[in-house]
């Protein structure tokens, strides 16, 4: 086998305009395949990251009796806010861990009266991890010394007709069921392109939630943010072996409409890159079958030599798996060079943000990301498919009589 492997490795060479546009054509179709994985996994991140910083962080503890009502968001306090922290901050993919209190409740005025959510928050914690404080259009963003204060959506700004300055009344659920409401002072107005989230969350500092909602010194959840998008079940694992007295979810168990979308997402993007797999297949293919054919008399050589048709079947397959692992060589570095070039600046798609909420969630720029291990197996189903695609050729190759291969012009 040995003879086999260095007459196939000096044959690639012995014509390398043929090897290097059979290798460019894996290059090229490998890059594309990478890049693309990488630009669906970096508006990944960036679509479904943005969802779970609106909607309350990667992973949320909760106390128990939460999960089961999470729907109406049970006003539940937690026993040991501090110890949930500390064990939350612990974590290395752990980025921002924040007290919150969630209740349902409605906002009015001269206008009319709409539900919504009302969530208390640090301004000072989640202000620099905050979706809603990037978008801020008018007004600022919470602070911590706030009293009274607002933040509401600009759908729901139409809707009241209200803008920064004016007073809306809050009305909202105390732990014992009773209504509390309150009037409050709008000092800022988030525009995400959202309409449900821009219509159905208003934001208030967590002293006055507090006060409000008869929740003094206490928090009916903490929100976690993680690093990225897929480091949840390994962070709920590790908090729960800590803090087994509670409920640890993530966004996958309270929000299941973003892995909903997700899978959706998910299921398109592993068709186009099948079809991606299937074109450059194609491609690999037509080559080696056009090298087969251009080295018809060299088929009848060999055979007059004395090589068996199997013996050139082997020859001409080992040239098709090499040209493919130079190929699949090149292509995986320079597809991850291209992806980490382009993933330090990012891809602007400042164009989309006004196309539906789809676009409002991805934001101004994509980042493309990708593993190594990704990569990796990108490659390694290059030069499966390399070998494939020689497998016919080399067939074709051993069936060739001598006299007539050697007559072939």
């Amino acid at each position: 086998m040995q003879k086999y492997i260095k007459m196939a490795w000096r044959n690639i060479w012995r014509n390398w305009r043929r090897t290097m546009i059979a290798a460019a054509a894996i290059v090229l179709g490998l890059i594309l395949l990478i890049f693309m994985d990488a630009m669906i996994k970096g508006s990944d991140q960036a679509m479904f990251g943005n969802a779970v910083r609106l909607y309350g962080g990667n992973v949320q503890v909760h106390a128990p009796g939460f999960r089961i009502r999470a729907s109406r968001f049970p006003m539940i306090p937690l026993k040991n806010t501090e110890e949930i922290m500390q064990a939350a901050l612990a974590q290395p993919q752990v980025v921002s861990a924040s007290r919150r209190i969630n209740t349902l409740g409605m906002v009015s005025d001269l206008e009319g009266t709409f539900p919504v959510t009302i969530t208390g928050i640090q301004p000072a914690v989640e202000s620099p991890i905050s979706l809603v404080a990037e978008n801020i259009t008018r007004g600022r963003f919470l602070q911590d010394d706030d009293k009274n204060a607002i933040i509401i959506g600009k759908g729901l700004a139409d809707l009241l007709k209200v803008s920064v300055g004016d007073r809306v009344t809050l009305v909202g659920r105390r732990v014992n069921e009773a209504m509390r409401q309150h009037s409050m002072t709008i000092v800022g107005i988030f525009d995400l392109g959202l309409a449900e989230a821009e219509k159905g969350m208003v934001f208030i500092n967590l002293p006055d939630a507090q006060t409000l909602y008869n929740l003094r010194r206490q928090e009916t959840e903490v929100s976690i943010t993680l690093q990225s998008i897929g480091l949840e079940d390994s962070t709920k694992s590790a908090l729960q072996a800590s803090l087994p007295q509670y409920e640890i979810d993530s966004w996958e168990t309270l929000r299941p409409e973003i892995r909903r979308m997700m899978d959706i997402k998910a299921a398109f993007s592993s068709i186009f890159g099948l079809v991606v797999l299937l074109i450059a297949s194609i491609g690999i293919l037509n080559l080696m079958l056009m090298a087969v054919f251009e080295r018809t008399r060299e088929m009848g050589v060999l055979a007059a030599l004395g090589l068996k048709g199997r013996q050139i079947m082997v020859l001409f397959l080992l040239e098709g798996i090499f040209i493919g692992f130079v190929g699949a060589v090149i292509g995986c570095f320079l597809g991850w060079m291209a992806v980490l070039a382009v993933g330090q600046v990012g891809i602007n798609f400042s164009f989309a943000s006004n196309v539906g909420e789809i676009g409002a969630l991805l934001g101004d720029r994509i980042y493309p990301s990708i593993s190594i291990a990704d990569i990796l197996g990108y490659g390694l189903a290059v030069l499966v498919i390399a070998a494939l695609a020689s497998l016919y050729p080399a067939l074709q190759a051993s069936r060739k009589e001598p006299a007539e291969a050697l007559h072939y012009v």
